[in-house]
């Protein structure tokens, strides 16, 4: 059991506060004895007592105090800054991993047993290593409370790790501009006692799909295709955004692009279903190979079929 102060979210509150708070305090003196400085010069040396403009000599020893004073205070904040900074980049090797993948406009986090969550649960107490893993383009892993916070590239392997140090619950955004819906990629961590969390971890029952059972099954395909972010790249209205619109298609032939041959697919559940889970395998006539990556892992079956459901709906 690691030791971290009760008072703090992590072990990295301590030394980002303090580097925080020497940079602001050191701001903060300038900013007032500044502005003090120039409204004692202002009222010492206008034109009223002074009619007469002199020329003062230049002084080396008032050259190399303003010299050496500011550099000092710079080297200052580079250590604090420093010291706060550096542990982040040297996680333990008995650490917990768990995988974050980002991708438009959704986290989900993947623990070492295979079970998978939209929310992050960690053990009080224990340090934990999050591989950053990035399925579109730039996100940024942010948790405020912790004082953590990391770009998450698309292609590089990166990592954040922390101890959290207090129970609760705590916000998680993405603070990379990553497109349309950007501001609504945002969740939660839920810092647990070990011992409910070993119990929870241990429970490895998939959470069922269905939010509402008064729903129909169309309705819940479509809550499930806004979840993981269909929405950005597919429309239902026939409309042309980065892929191709799901709007009517059902049972129709469609011409896609296989490899580098033409040919005509039947739009139905078989077709689907490799769209989700190999999406470059058939590529639509006119769109892009690439822009869409597997979600093998992302999407149960149940999930699948509720997608297959709504994209039903959409031709009746």
């Amino acid at each position: 059991m690691y030791t971290v102060d009760p008072q703090n979210a992590s072990n990295f509150v301590a030394g980002v506060d303090l580097a925080f708070m020497i940079i602001l305090g050191i701001a903060i003196f300038f900013l007032v004895s500044l502005t003090v400085t120039m409204l004692v010069f202002i009222y010492k040396y206008k034109k009223k007592r002074h009619p007469e403009a002199i020329q003062n000599e230049g002084s080396n020893r008032l050259e190399a105090i303003w010299t050496l004073i500011p550099l000092g205070l710079v080297l200052v904040m580079f250590y604090f800054g420093w010291m706060g900074w550096k542990p982040m980049k040297n996680p333990p090797e008995e650490a917990m991993h768990v995988k974050a993948i980002a991708r438009m406009w959704k986290f989900q986090f993947q623990y070492e047993n295979g079970k998978v969550t939209d929310s992050l649960y960690v053990p009080l107490g224990e340090p934990v290593i999050l591989d950053l893993v990035a399925m579109d383009v730039l996100h940024s892993l942010y948790i405020p409370a912790f004082r953590v916070k990391e770009d998450m590239v698309p292609g590089m392997e990166k990592q954040m790790w922390f101890i959290p140090g207090t129970e609760g619950n705590y916000d998680l955004f993405c603070t990379e501009y990553c497109g349309l819906e950007h501001s609504y990629m945002f969740t939660g961590v839920k810092v647990m006692p070990k011992d409910d969390f070993e119990s929870w971890i241990a429970d490895t029952t998939a959470a069922p799909v269905v939010v509402d059972t008064e729903t129909s099954l169309a309705d819940q395909g479509f809550e499930v295709m806004r979840r993981i972010g269909c929405n950005a790249c597919h429309s239902s209205d026939g409309s042309r955004l980065v892929g191709p619109s799901y709007l009517g298609h059902w049972g129709t032939m469609r011409k896609v692009v296989t490899g580098r041959e033409e040919r005509e697919v039947l739009f139905d559940e078989e077709y689907v279903r490799r769209s989700i889970y190999d999406p470059n395998a058939d590529v639509v006539e006119g769109f892009n190979r690439g822009l869409m990556l597997s979600y093998e892992g992302m999407v149960s079956e149940e999930e699948v079929n509720l997608i297959i459901e709504y994209l039903k709906s959409l031709h009746e």
